[in-house]
């Protein structure tokens, strides 16, 4: 009997990472997780799980790479070392660290003899600001953060390898995850961030007038597509993972006071130049290519998530 694939996650102790991890062994495959090592411990049920490992050590490390790409199948590209806010203040750091980490782990791969590579992307910065909405993966590609930029090369050079390899390669442009396991106190993810300050009874501040337009996506979703593409033999590489449709940061604060049950408490600052107006992704394609759809409404999502931060208060 053939032994099941052994997927290595990048980054299987971030919020999508350690979903995924778990996912991945309910579904009997060998998993490895990478990541920085004396980060929050993982769960009871991965350590005790037979087909997990875990392989602490730098992305930035050739050899930590190499080391950890060394017989997987699969390998699921989730680490960032910026976020959009801080990227156009180090770009030099943002292009050494994702970019050239990604292409020295694309050569690897290749010489570990890698199946795939499964990358996340970012839905809500690469194309820029758009021309139409809702967005399709075919639409033009203008970042306005160097964060989108990185992301945009790292997608065209898992082109070229698999051009000039053969390594077989998804891109999963995922709009805003949310959901259980996210950082309340970190500076990435509105609806987390919004969420932990309501619950607290603290000021939330929002940049601009909170009409800034973005798409929600539940993490179980995000999951569901992660695991759509692994076998996935279709024609087409890019996908857009989101909700489908829109909401404004008042329409989040408004679901969270009727959520929560509390009002929330506004300060509205400046906007960022950043920040584009509306991003909405079309998702037309993954329906049909991969006969994935966001299953978990808005509201519903951010109900389980406020659960689960009540159950979990010492979550940060």
């Amino acid at each position: 009997m053939n032994k099941p694939l052994r997927c290595l996650v990048l980054g299987g102790r971030g919020f999508i990472g350690s979903h995924l991890v778990d996912a991945l062994l309910a579904k009997g495959y060998r998993v490895r997780c990478f990541d920085r090592p004396r980060l929050i411990r993982l769960g009871e049920s991965h350590s005790s799980d037979p087909n997990f490992e875990l392989f602490e050590g730098d992305f930035m490390s050739e050899a930590d790479v190499a080391n950890a790409l060394e017989g997987c199948d699969i390998c699921y590209h989730l680490i960032s070392t910026t976020l959009p806010k801080s990227s156009n203040d180090d770009p030099v750091f943002d292009v050494e660290s994702n970019l050239l980490g990604t292409v020295r782990l694309l050569t690897h791969a290749v010489k570990a003899g890698v199946k795939k590579v499964v990358f996340v992307s970012s839905g809500g910065t690469v194309y820029g600001i758009p021309m139409q909405i809702p967005i399709p993966e075919t639409h033009p590609n203008n970042p306005i953060c160097s964060y989108g930029i990185t992301k945009l090369a790292i997608e065209k050079y898992l082109g070229l390898f698999h051009h000039l390899h053969g390594l077989d390669y998804t891109v999963l442009r995922i709009a805003n995850p949310f959901g259980e396991k996210q950082r309340i106190n970190a500076s990435q993810g509105a609806v987390a961030v919004f969420l932990g300050k309501a619950l607290r009874g603290e000021m939330i501040e929002i940049w601009g007038d909170g009409t800034v337009i973005r798409d929600y996506v539940y993490i179980s979703d995000v999951i569901a597509a992660l695991l759509a593409v692994l076998e996935y033999k279709g024609p087409e590489h890019i996908f857009n993972i989101g909700s489908g449709r829109g909401l404004s940061l008042n329409d989040v604060l408004d679901a969270i006071e009727r959520v929560t049950g509390r009002p929330t408490l506004r300060r509205y600052l400046s906007g960022r130049p950043f920040d584009v107006p509306t991003n909405v992704l079309c998702i037309e394609r993954a329906k049909l290519e991969l006969g994935w759809f966001p299953r978990v409404d808005f509201e519903d999502g951010l109900a389980r998530f406020a659960k689960w931060l009540k159950q979990n208060t010492s979550a940060d």
